[in-house]
């Protein structure tokens, strides 16, 4: 685990112009977006939800794979800090003519944007925009790699309910192989010291799990077993090519989350999604809807998380001194 207490002043922002992934942050930059988040979520609670922290900045929003939650997310994050927004549709643009992804980002560079939020179906795209633009690139998903504000709308929403993440234990359950939530959530959880659990089918389990320090197992049982937090993991049926499990019914059967398998965990276990959700495959509805689910507050909590992110990538309390 990371250290957290570092001589000299706190930090006050993020030591790279860029968020590509948990792999890139100290323990120390990881609390300090959520104790930003904090902050930032108070604005949405007053009756003009704006603050002129970005103004005249300008976001563009560079989606190459559908979403709902995260697009959306991101876009009312900048609207909040006056920045201006940018949304270019895939589908319209000139990648449907052959375009490069390097072309495009180039083109869009040009145009000099502040930021670049970015989506991507191969692992690594933002990592090679980061060289080669000026604009600071934020990672909204990459291929099966990273999906890091998913992990710290994850880790706050934690926080909030439980007041800490270290020494909790955290059960995830799904699609293990495809999920880039899984790797920034494993990655974030165990430097702030929670106790991770992952299960899924044997077939759905990565290589080397093992050594990245959680526990591995194909019994929902012994991963549910006095969890305080189990966080479910869409089966992404769209990157599987071959048979991973019989059918969806015996997938739901042997490891959906159901009533019966929460009531082993904590009595105030929380359950989380990162969505979309396959109802009646990875969860059932009755815990989806129910009384220990937190899956609206992580949407909700991932507007003040990417504003912190926002906020802290274009300078943090320095900018707001230099303004």
């Amino acid at each position: 685990m990371d250290a957290v207490h570092h001589a000299g002043p706190p930090l006050t922002a993020l030591r790279r112009k860029d968020l590509l992934g948990i792999a890139d942050l100290t323990a120390e930059e990881i609390n300090l977006i959520l104790d930003t988040a904090e902050a930032m979520k108070e604005v949405g609670k007053r009756t003009i939800k704006k603050v002129p922290t970005l103004r005249g900045r300008t976001v563009v929003n560079l989606f190459f794979e559908p979403s709902t939650r995260t697009r959306t997310s991101f876009e009312i994050a900048e609207k909040r800090l006056s920045a201006d927004t940018l949304n270019v549709a895939i589908g319209t643009s000139s990648v449907v003519k052959g375009e490069t992804l390097v072309d495009t980002a180039m083109n869009i560079e040009a145009m000099a944007p502040s930021m670049i939020v970015l989506r991507h179906s191969s692992s690594g795209a933002c990592h090679l925009l980061s060289r080669i633009c000026r604009a600071a690139i934020i990672n909204a998903g990459d291929g099966m790699h990273e999906h890091p504000t998913q992990a710290l709308l994850d880790a706050f929403t934690i926080r909030e309910r439980k007041g800490r993440l270290a020494g909790l234990k955290v059960a995830i359950f799904g699609d293990l192989l495809h999920s880039r939530v899984l790797r920034s959530n494993i990655l974030l959880l165990t430097k702030l010291g929670a106790d991770v659990w992952v299960c899924g089918p044997a077939t759905l389990i990565p290589p080397g799990m093992d050594r990245v320090g959680v526990h591995v197992t194909t019994s929902v049982e012994q991963a549910v077993r006095d969890a305080d937090v189990i966080m479910m993991l869409r089966i992404q049926l769209e990157r599987m090519q071959g048979g991973f499990f019989p059918s969806l019914r015996e997938y739901f059967t042997t490891f959906g989350m159901t009533e019966a398998r929460v009531s082993k965990a904590k009595p105030d276990v929380i359950i989380m999604h990162p969505g979309p959700m396959n109802r009646g495959v990875e969860i059932a509805s009755e815990v989806a809807d129910g009384p220990f689910s937190v899956i609206l507050d992580q949407v909700a909590n991932g507007v003040a998380v990417r504003m912190a992110v926002l906020y802290l990538l274009a300078g943090g309390a320095d900018h707001e001194a230099a303004a």
